[in-house]
């Protein structure tokens, strides 16, 4: 597909107590857990799988009825949504067209449910962060992190000055990692008061309240970029080789998934040019991959870290990873969690998803042995609705497809 540009720490405790109540929850062994080879994926119908068949296919058919309106077209598309944002709007990095609607129900590691392109790489847009803070993570399991609640300068080459002010100096791998860091400045021509601004004008913009690190939630792509920045300072390795080498390749995706970085994100790195990646689309690039891959990666993360054999990911990371901080319903970027229910009332409280804009959604269900994959559904409420969201309505109605769950059980938060 070719693209196209446009011209313009941590409380140790509950991370174990949430292993133990969910990520270590698992009914299946090492020993019979399926594991799909690459290139292929084992299938295995509704009713073999214990869903109601009916129920199951009104679930996908209300995805595909409630696909986000928005032209297809993403380098109109993302310039206005950020419109608000001119002129730092302007695409940096590349995009291309996406697909209609599309995605797979996957339950206890086989697919019962497929529609749409889903071999088609597409942008991913916020789904990278969660790429993004798995290679940060696979550095802390390998010692190049000693602890999160380190600052981040010490780690930096003495030419790199993202964290040289008094304010910035103070920034962990925490903060950043819970985009808590209200770190300050420029990077890649972006301001950081420009990326989803507050206040009605530029100059107000430019005035926006400042908040000690670690103290204050702000959804901020500039300061994602600066952590991806930091992690390639880290690996001394270009991150989308790293993610290839130690967790794409095992979990065995295919080989059209891309991690773009921007036209002006180049940098010298022991003597070569290297791009620096992105933590997602705002600006173009950022992670473009198919509905497949983003379930094996998904799957990976189900099966807490450990894909056959190997331990990929380490438990511990991802207990971290679905911590709250701050924000209660936000662990490590991009991990959005789901306590009392409020944000996905329609689905067990131990769940996770990774989200990205458009909607690109990785759902994961350990209660329920599922991943649940669904591109380009539309924001906000569903069609005829008058409250929830379409996203929450769909899951609810996968969930609910499984016999032996009550849809009750999940539309009644707190019970």
């Amino acid at each position: 597909m070719l693209l196209r540009r446009s011209s313009h720490l941590i409380p140790v405790v509950v991370a174990l107590s949430l292993l133990s109540s969910g990520l270590l929850a698992q009914r299946a062994t090492s020993a019979t857990t399926y594991y799909p080879p690459r290139l292929d994926w084992a299938r295995q119908s509704p009713a073999e799988a214990g869903f109601d068949a009916v129920k199951l296919k009104a679930a996908v058919d209300f995805a595909i009825e409630n696909e986000n309106p928005a032209t297809k077209d993403l380098a109109v598309d993302i310039p206005n949504t950020f419109r608000r944002e001119a002129p730092y709007n302007a695409l940096i990095g590349p995009t291309s067209p996406r697909a209609a609607a599309n995605g797979l129900v996957i339950h206890r590691g086989r697919i019962v449910a497929e529609w749409g392109d889903v071999a088609r790489p597409d942008m991913t847009f916020s789904v990278t962060k969660t790429f993004l803070s798995t290679v940060v993570g696979l550095a802390y399991d390998r010692g190049l992190i000693n602890d999160l609640n380190d600052r981040v300068g010490p780690y930096m080459p003495a030419t790199v000055d993202l964290f040289a002010s008094e304010k910035n100096a103070q920034i962990t791998w925490d903060h950043l990692l819970r985009q808590t860091s209200d770190w300050s400045g420029t990077l890649w021509g972006k301001p950081d008061w420009a990326d989803r601004p507050v206040g009605a004008t530029e100059g107000d913009w430019q005035k926006r309240p400042v908040y000690p690190p670690g103290t204050h939630f702000k959804y901020n792509d500039t300061r994602v970029n600066v952590m991806a920045l930091a992690a390639l300072h880290v690996w001394r390795d270009p991150l989308p080789e790293v993610l290839r080498r130690e967790v794409m390749t095992p979990i065995g995706a295919s080989s059209t998934w891309r991690w773009e970085g921007y036209d002006n994100s180049w940098v010298d790195l022991d003597g070569r040019k290297v791009q620096a990646s992105t933590g997602g689309g705002h600006f173009g690039g950022g992670m473009f991959i198919s509905a497949f891959d983003l379930a094996r990666f998904g799957y990976l993360f189900l099966r807490n870290g450990k894909w056959e054999d190997r331990q990929l990911v380490s438990t511990k990371w991802i207990g971290l990873a679905r911590t709250p901080g701050v924000n209660p319903e936000y662990g490590f970027m991009n991990w959005y969690l789901n306590p009392g229910r409020k944000s996905t009332p329609s689905v067990p409280e131990n769940t996770v998803r990774f989200v990205g804009n458009g909607n690109n959604i990785v759902y994961l269900d350990w209660d329920n042995d599922l991943v649940v994959v669904t591109r380009w559904i539309k924001g906000g409420r569903a069609n005829g609705a008058s409250t929830g969201s379409a996203l929450d309505d769909f899951l609810g109605k996968v969930v609910g497809a499984i016999k032996g769950t009550g849809v009750d059980l999940w539309k009644t938060p707190g019970t």
